[in-house]
């Protein structure tokens, strides 16, 4: 999904753009009705915020598709809330440009200020009824989606098959696609509008960045129409911060160890090990079983070697200054490994969880029981599901009404159950803390990385949280900052990438940014 936040800066003119996304709050649809309502309460009437509203999606459309700003042919649909409001304003200024209105109703406008806009597009143009909207589609350039917003809880009904099979050329949503649930990006019931544009206000919204959020939206235009400053509890992650070495020595800034699978088992861990170097830990140590030692110091030079037989051999090995463990990329899922993983969780040290060590816990009572608030497990969809079975199916099958079960309720659930920070990986990757605290590292603003998807890249990902816990980060801070680092590098790399170019990115990345 393409996101943008340029725009005018007057809101006197029409409606500002946001500021920077880093760190910018993700609300759901009552955080949001909240704002306005706090809004209005402080003097600012519902009909300025629809008027600023109206003038900041023609700001947009014309942004996006500078082709329409001499005109054309726009259908719009209105829904009888405040999302049909922003569709009566919509219709009014654009025909205030010369464009060709038709204007459909779903129902009367119940919404006081939208009722007002209504009456205002009335003396302007007609309010046709719903069962042609049809054929308005059909001869359109520009079909608006003022239909429901951020509020709709309930399945679109076969009263919308006909706007939906019409083709319509280009789709611009206010707010959200009609059909998509605001609170998790699930569609809810069996039919949803897909949008070319969306243009959405003050924050972008759970729906626009979870599940088909991104797919159904478009392109995202978030534009502020001057409500309060956002509250909400969960934020988009930020840019890392201090990342550089002050004065000191390398065990100054930590001691990773990173465990590897037998012979030809260790590349996994051997891209972990390297990303937990470049991050900025002091020391990177891999421990691998002694057959696989000449494989593992044939590829490694500045990662140290150390020979692991068994989980007493780790026992020994962790009396040693080491305050970060990684355990899972190509590690094994026999009972030398289910032991190790025993092993290390009963040390209580910084620790990351991947790939065979997730499946491992999935699978023994007794090691979630071991997990602590110093683990932070990295599970992707299906290991995710293996790990919490009952938390994953609630993501899953068809959504009956709104609001939905989101990937954002499922790893706050399932950090809360096991005691442990949670980064559910995707394109919406999600990061929980056991206390309720979350982010969420997107694919927004320009920052999309189809690229990562590519064998290894999660390896890589977790060797970089190793290496932030290594240098003091707790498990939340270091999922944050290695999934904004780990999007980051693989945008500057670009086509072609490879889960071994991802360490290696990592330096031009922090010098560009100043770390």
């Amino acid at each position: 999904m393409q996101f943008e936040n340029s725009g005018p800066a007057d809101a006197s003119e029409t409606a500002r753009s946001v500021g920077s996304l880093d760190g910018m709050a993700v609300l759901t649809a009552s955080e949001m009705r909240d704002a306005e309502a706090r809004a209005i309460a402080a003097g600012t009437p519902g009909a300025v915020l629809m008027e600023r509203a109206g003038a900041a999606v023609i700001a947009a459309l014309f942004e996006h598709w500078p082709q329409f700003s001499s005109g054309g042919r726009a259908c719009v649909l209105c829904g009888p809330g405040g999302n049909g409001g922003d569709g009566y304003a919509v219709a009014r200024q654009l025909a205030m440009r010369g464009w060709t209105v038709r204007l459909h109703a779903l129902a009367p406008a119940r919404h006081a200020d939208a009722a007002g806009q209504a009456r205002l597009w009335s003396e302007m143009g007609a309010i046709e009824e719903w069962e042609r909207a049809g054929e308005s589609v059909e001869g359109a350039d520009l079909v608006v989606d003022a239909l429901f917003g951020i509020g709709l809880t309930r399945p679109l009904g076969p009263e919308f098959d006909r706007v939906l099979a019409a083709g319509a050329q280009r789709v611009l949503a206010i707010d959200l696609p009609s059909g998509l649930c605001s609170d998790s990006g699930r569609v809810i019931g069996e039919r949803c509008f897909d949008a070319d544009l969306t243009v959405s206000f003050h924050t972008p919204k759970r729906g626009h960045i979870l599940a088909e959020g991104p797919a159904r939206c478009g392109a995202l235009f978030i534009r502020s129409i001057g409500l309060p400053e956002e509250g909400g509890s969960v934020r988009l992650t930020r840019s890392p911060e201090r990342l550089g070495k002050g004065a000191g020595h390398k065990y100054g800034h930590g001691h990773a160890l990173a465990l590897s699978g037998g012979v030809g088992r260790g590349g996994a861990a051997r891209m972990a090990a390297r990303a937990a170097l470049r991050i900025g830990a002091g020391l990177v140590t891999l421990a691998c079983p002694p057959a696989a030692l000449q494989e593992n110091a044939a590829r490694l030079d500045a990662i140290m070697l150390r020979s692991l037989r068994d989980a007493e051999a780790l026992k020994q090995l962790l009396e040693d200054r080491l305050n970060a463990l990684l355990l899972g990329p190509g590690l094994g899922t026999g009972p030398r490994e289910g032991e190790l993983v025993a092993q290390a969780l009963a040390a209580g040290r910084s620790t990351v969880l991947d790939a065979d060590a997730l499946t491992l816990v999935a699978g023994d009572a007794a090691l979630q029981d071991a997990l602590h608030e110093g683990c932070l497990l990295t599970p992707h969809d299906g290991e995710f599901a293996r790990l919490v079975p009952d938390i994953a199916d609630r993501m899953s099958g068809p959504v009956a009404s709104g609001p939905a079960y989101s990937r954002l309720d499922a790893a706050r659930e399932a950090a809360g159950r096991l005691g442990c920070t949670v980064l559910l990986k995707g394109p919406d990757t999600v990061i929980a803390a056991p206390d309720g605290r979350a982010v969420i590292n997107a694919a927004i603003h320009g920052r999309a990385a189809t690229w990562l998807a590519t064998a290894g890249a999660g390896d890589v990902l977790a060797g970089m949280a190793a290496g932030l816990m290594a240098r003091g980060r707790d498990g939340f801070a270091a999922g944050q900052e290695a999934a904004w680092l780990h999007v980051e590098a693989a945008r500057r790399f670009g086509p072609g990438l490879i889960a071994e170019d991802l360490p290696e990115m990592l330096p031009a990345v922090m010098r560009e940014m100043g770390l």
